[in-house]
């Protein structure tokens, strides 16, 4: 039986493609011998309509819980039937269509329709804006329709059905059919040595990103000799996820990017990722960070949920928590989104400023210390000990100068048995709230009282600073976690 199988509603649909051994009704899937097929046998459904319950549906639903690869799976297909949840999943487009549009020439006095077929496009000028909604909405044939009214609008994103295709669409459509296939379903074949395939994602334009270069090589030599086929990819191998049997992020999340979107897909395909939607969800908030370890007990540095709207609640803060202060956006990283403010007069200011970007935001008082401690945690269980030092003659461990400058201050890795026994069980139960994935747990440490920062997911693990007391046991130590969960699903 193909390891293969292309879904249509009618055989007559097919009609002007080539007849395959992997073509199937939607009937023949749902109750003939393809009840058979087995585990991880990929699906292309081509049904007519992908309606609540009908047979299009109905062949993705069946096709995940037979344990199937499909395409769309049941996630993207709500997402298409809604137009809240699609424009969520591609708001961070806006950029680029504005740009691609314009630079495609699409008039502005009309709608633009954008067809694309497994995420190509035949006209360069709109290949990336195909090629990322795909990534946002994976599904075989899309509608996009904008607007333009004072800028171009996303206004709706559908499904195109096979057998409506105009003629000269048809061989646009066969070609993606085959690249698509050759790209994504067949490249397993390739991984037959090795027990499971694992993909990392990682952005080699990132200024600061979770693993350095040489980390990176040291997770695809150690994958390897562990039986992981370990391959570093990019957010363009988005519609290349379901050749693979898990998934490591090493670039730096976001709810509002592709990171997330690659961890949900994953994750909807059966993968196992790191880290998941869930602790993505939480980790990368600091007011969900900042209640969550409040109501749980957990010593924190005293600090105030602010919201635009309430003025008074800053003020209250400022006397609750004195001068200076700190103000936090809540998805900031890498200290950025994080301002000090020294005294009263520049207090509405700099709040002004974050509050542009959220309508809440987090102030606490200021702790200063030489280093932070970042205790790595995996599985519940603590992986590492870091001290992370202030950059020198600044208060935070990363200083953003004019013009993209960086500076950073230095690291000191120690084995968890020589950090203060109080700290590692207090990173211990921070992650806990979170879930079981990979977290690096931020700890102050002034005298005798020690209090969580922030739990990160996604944390930093580079070569010469994380891994400096571990080797590549670290690298180890993490792939054998995803191997141990690949064994039991």
């Amino acid at each position: 039986m193909p390891d293969t199988l292309i879904v249509v509603e009618d055989r007559r649909d097919w009609r002007p493609y080539h007849v395959s051994e992997q073509l199937v009704t939607a009937d023949e899937y749902l109750f003939g011998k393809q009840l058979d097929a087995m585990a991880g046998t990929r699906v292309i459904n081509l049904c007519r309509s992908y309606k609540y319950l009908s047979l299009g549906y109905y062949c993705s639903l069946l096709a995940e819980a037979r344990g199937h690869r499909v395409i769309p799976t049941v996630r993207t297909i709500n997402d298409l039937s809604h137009r809240a949840m699609y424009r969520l999943e591609t708001e961070d487009l806006d950029a680029l269509l504005q740009r691609e549009l314009e630079r495609a020439g699409a008039p502005r006095d009309n709608r633009f329709i954008l067809d694309c077929f497994f995420g190509q496009h035949p006209d360069p000028a709109l290949a990336d804006l195909a090629r990322q909604f795909f990534e946002a909405l994976s599904a075989p044939l899309l509608r996009i329709e904008f607007r333009h009214q004072d800028r171009w609008r996303l206004h709706s994103v559908r499904s195109l059905p096979l057998h409506r295709l105009a003629a000269e669409q048809e061989g646009l459509f066969a070609a993606a059919l085959e690249q698509f296939s050759r790209n994504v379903w067949r490249q397993r074949r390739r991984r037959r040595r090795y027990r499971y395939g694992m993909a990392i994602l990682h952005n080699p334009q990132e200024r600061l990103p979770p693993s350095n270069p040489r980390a990176l090589r040291k997770f695809v030599r150690v994958g390897r000799r562990l039986g992981l086929d370990t391959e570093l990819i990019t957010r363009r191998d988005f519609p290349r996820l379901g050749e693979y049997d898990a998934l490591l992020l090493r670039e730096t999340t976001a709810i509002s990017d592709h990171t997330y979107r690659f961890a949900k897909k994953a994750e909807s395909e059966g993968l196992v990722v790191m880290d998941d939607p869930e602790s993505i969800l939480r980790c990368t908030n600091k007011v969900y960070l900042a209640e969550l370890l409040r109501t749980s007990q957990l010593p924190t540095p005293a600090g105030r949920i602010l919201h635009r709207g309430r003025p008074e609640d800053l003020q209250a803060a400022a006397e609750f928590l004195g001068f200076p202060l700190v103000l936090k956006i809540p998805d900031g990283s890498f200290s950025r989104g994080v301002i000090r403010v020294e005294q009263q007069a520049d207090l509405t200011q700099s709040a002004a400023a974050l509050f542009r970007q959220s309508d809440l935001i987090v102030a606490q008082e200021y702790l200063y210390t030489d280093y932070d401690w970042r205790i790595g945690i995996l599985d519940r269980k603590p992986l590492f000990a870091c001290q992370y030092f202030m950059s020198r003659g600044h208060w935070q461990i990363v200083e953003h100068g004019a013009g993209g400058r960086v500076k950073e201050g230095g690291a000191r890795t120690l084995a968890t048995a020589e950090a203060p026994r109080s700290v590692i069980q207090l990173a211990v139960k921070a992650a806990g709230l979170i879930g079981d994935g990979l977290y690096g747990v931020d700890i102050k440490q002034t005298g005798n009282r020690q209090v969580v920062i922030e739990v990160n997911d996604n944390p930093n693990i580079d070569a010469g600073i994380e891994d400096a007391w571990l080797g590549d046991d670290l690298y180890r130590l993490i792939l054998e976690s995803f191997l141990r969960r690949l064994e039991r699903r």
